[in-house]
C-alpha cells in the first residue's frame, strides 16, 4: 500500500530554505490525506477515493514546485546541519594552517599572487623580482674581514633570496696595503688602537658598496686567523676588543655578538671547515637537491694549512659493521643545504708557507750549529750558507727564529745563498725532515707529525681536490694549468731549484721571470708543497689536484663559507636602528 510519500524524488537543497519570508509555510503531515488527480491513483482499487487530491504536484509544476512545497522531517534538517558544521569546521582548519608560500621548490602556484618581499630603494636583482618567502628579505649583504697573518681583506657579499638557497650574485674583495713585516693586525704588536684604524680602508669600501638601505641590516664579522693566535693571548685580545669599539661606533653595520665568535681569532678547525662550504657551495656540490660527491679542499696560509674532505668507506667483505671515520677532534659533521656531512679535517699550525721556510732555515742553522758544537765557534754565522733551498747564484738575508732557550739565542741573522748547481732532491729531504713523520701514532693511519688521517688513496681516490692560496700564487705565476698531477708539480720544482739557466720556458708567461728573479725561496716553496702533499698527506704522485683563485668569478678560501650563516639573524645580530636626524 502506498505511504502518501513521493520516494521517487528526494526533497532537493533549495527545499531547506524559504523564499517568501512573509508567508509562514504550513506544516504537512505525511499522515494527512490528501486529494490526486492521477489517473493512475484513481485506477488504484485498493485507493481510496480522493485521498491525495489536495496540494499535490504534477510532474509539469516543475522544479520551482518543487522548491516551494517541498518538505522535510526534523531528522533530515539535523543530519543536514551537522554535515554542514564539519565541512566549514574543515575549511577554517585548513585556511588556517596551509601553507602561504612554496618554500620547498622555490615555485608560485599558477595563478596566484607572491607572497614575498622586494628589493628595498638602491638594490636589485635580475633573477627574480620577491623572494621566496614572506620572511626573508629579496637581497641581503654580509660583511667578513679576514684578518690574516700577512694583512687583512674584507669580502662584501651581495645575496638573493629567490630560491631555497641564498645564492650569491657578487662580491667586492679589498686588502690592505703591502708593507715591510706585514700589514696584518699581528704586525701592529702592542698598539691595538693602530691595528684596529688600519681596517678603516676595508670599512670604506664596504660603505660604498652597501646601499644606505641596506647598511643597518648588513652584518658585519671579523675572524683572525694564524698570525693573531701567535702573538699571544694579551695582545690579541686588546686589538680584538679595539677593532669590534671601532666597529662599533664608526660604521653602520651590526657587529655580530661576541658569544656568537663576531670578532674572534677563529680556530684552525673551522678555518678549514668554511673553506670547504665555500668551494662546495661556488661548486654547486652541497646547497643544492643533488647529493653529488664533494670537493676535497687543501688550503695553504702563511701561519697555517687546512684539509678538509669527506671520506667514503667500502663495505665490510664480511658483512659486518661497514668502516668509518673514527671519532676525534677530527671529526666534523655538518648539516648544510638539508644534507648531513661527516668530514675530516686537520688546521697544521705552524705549516703555512712564512712557517715552513722558517721550519727549513732552522734545519739549516740546526745543522751547522751541531757541526760546530765541539769547537765552539761562532765564525760561521757571518758567513754565507749555503742552502740547497736557494737557486743557484742567488742570494738572500734571512733571520731564523729558534727556540726561546736555543743555545745561539731566540733568534739569528744570516746570509743564505744557493748551491753551484741546483739540488731539487736534497731541498725535498730538508722539507720533508720539518714534517716530523717519525713522530709517535697514536691513531693510525697518521699523515705527519703523528696525526691522524684516513688513506686518500682507500677512501678518497678519484674525486676533486682543490688548492687553495699559496698552492695557486706559486703555481699559476709559471704557467701551470689549472689541473696538474703532483708529479708535474714536481718537474716544476725541479725547473725552478736549477737556476735561471733553466727558466727560458718561463718567459712565455707575463711576469713570470720578475717573480723568479725576486723570490730567492721559490725552489723552497715549491719543494714544500710537493713534500706536504706527496710525502706528508701522502697523496700518489700521480694524482691529479686542481689549483684555483676564485670560481664563477668568486674569491675563494675560508670567507664566503664563514658569512652564509650571517644570514640568518640566530647567528647573532640585530638590525641597528637608523637615528633620525634632529
Amino acid at each position: 500500500m502506498s505511504s502518501g510519500v513521493d520516494v521517487r524524488r528526494r526533497p532537493g537543497i533549495w527545499s531547506y530554505f524559504s523564499f517568501n519570508s512573509n508567508v509562514p509555510r504550513r506544516r504537512i503531515s505525511v499522515s494527512l490525506p490528501r486529494s490526486n488527480t492521477d489517473a493512475s491513483a484513481s485506477a488504484d482499487r485498493f485507493e481510496k477515493p480522493a485521498r491525495h487530491a489536495r496540494n499535490r504536484s504534477n510532474a509539469s509544476d516543475g522544479f520551482m514546485n518543487e522548491i516551494k512545497g517541498g518538505v522535510m522531517n526534523g531528522g533530515q534538517r539535523a543530519r543536514y546541519l551537522k554535515t554542514g558544521g564539519i565541512i566549514a569546521f574543515i575549511l577554517v582548519i585548513l585556511y588556517f594552517v596551509a601553507p602561504r608560500d612554496r618554500i620547498l621548490d622555490g615555485t608560485t602556484p599558477t595563478g596566484t599572487t607572491p607572497t614575498g618581499n622586494t628589493a628595498a630603494e638602491g638594490a636589485s636583482t635580475s633573477k627574480c623580482t620577491t623572494s621566496i618567502s614572506k620572511d626573508k628579505p629579496l637581497i641581503q649583504y654580509a660583511l667578513m674581514i679576514d684578518a690574516g697573518s700577512t694583512g687583512s681583506r674584507i669580502h662584501v657579499y651581495k645575496f638573493n633570496n629567490c630560491g631555497p638557497t641564498p645564492e650569491l650574485e657578487s662580491e667586492l674583495f679589498k686588502q690592505t696595503e703591502k708593507k715591510e713585516g706585514g700589514s696584518g693586525l699581528s704586525s701592529y704588536g702592542d698598539d691595538a688602537q693602530g691595528a684596529a684604524a688600519s681596517l678603516d680602508m676595508l670599512m670604506d669600501a664596504a660603505v660604498q658598496e652597501v646601499p644606505k638601505t641596506y647598511q643597518a641590516c648588513s652584518p658585519v664579522a671579523l675572524k683572525a686567523t694564524a698570525g693573531l693566535r701567535k702573538l699571544g693571548d694579551e695582545k690579541s685580545n686588546n686589538i680584538l676588543k679595539a677593532v669590534r669599539a671601532r666597529l662599533e661606533t664608526k660604521y653602520p653595520f651590526p657587529v655580530v655578538a661576541a658569544d656568537k665568535g663576531g670578532v674572534e681569532v677563529m680556530e684552525g678547525k673551522d678555518e678549514g671547515v668554511y673553506a670547504w662550504i665555500t668551494a662546495n657551495y661556488l661548486l654547486g656540490k652541497i646547497g643544492g637537491p643533488d647529493k653529488n660527491p664533494t670537493a676535497a679542499v687543501l688550503d695553504l696560509g702563511g701561519g697555517s694549512t687546512q684539509i678538509v674532505f669527506e671520506p667514503t668507506f667500502k663495505d665490510s667483505p664480511s658483512g659486518g659493521m661497514p668502516a668509518k671515520l673514527a671519532d676525534g677532534d677530527h671529526k666534523y659533521e655538518l648539516d648544510f643545504g638539508g644534507r648531513k656531512f661527516v668530514l675530516y679535517q686537520h688546521s697544521y699550525l705552524g705549516y703555512g708557507l712564512m712557517e715552513a721556510r722558517n721550519n727549513l732555515h732552522s734545519v739549516v742553522v740546526n745543522n751547522l750549529h751541531n757541526e760546530h758544537k765541539v769547537s765552539g765557534s761562532r765564525d760561521w754565522l757571518t758567513k754565507d750558507i749555503i742552502n740547497p733551498c736557494i737557486a743557484p747564484t742567488m742570494r738572500r738575508e734571512v733571520t731564523v727564529n729558534l727556540s726561546q732557550d736555543h743555545p745561539l739565542g731566540p733568534s739569528v741573522t744570516v746570509n743564505m745563498t744557493g748551491p753551484t748547481e741546483g739540488a731539487p732532491a736534497q731541498c725535498r729531504a730538508l722539507a720533508e725532515k720539518t714534517l716530523a713523520k717519525d713522530d709517535e701514532c697514536k691513531l693510525a693511519p697518521c699523515a705527519f707529525k703523528g696525526v691522524f688521517q684516513p688513506s686518500f688513496e682507500q677512501t678518497f681516490a678519484r674525486e676533486d681536490v682543490y688548492l687553495f692560496s699559496y698552492f695557486y700564487d706559486r703555481t699559476k705565476p709559471l704557467g701551470m694549468p689549472d689541473s696538474f698531477s703532483l708529479a708535474e708539480l714536481r718537474g716544476l720544482a725541479s725547473r725552478v731549484c736549477h737556476g735561471e739557466k733553466a727558466w727560458d720556458a718561463f718567459s712565455a708567461f707575463d711576469g713570470a721571470m720578475e717573480e723568479l728573479k725576486g723570490r730567492p725561496e721559490y725552489c723552497l716553496d715549491l719543494n714544500f708543497q710537493i713534500a706536504l702533499l706527496h710525502t706528508g698527506y701522502e697523496m700518489p704522485i700521480d694524482r691529479e689536484v686542481k689549483v684555483a683563485k676564485k670560481i664563477k668569478g668568486n674569491e675563494l678560501g675560508w670567507c664566503l663559507g664563514a658569512s652564509l650563516p650571517l644570514l640568518s639573524k640566530e647567528s647573532g645580530w640585530q638590525c641597528r636602528i637608523r637615528e633620525v636626524p634632529a
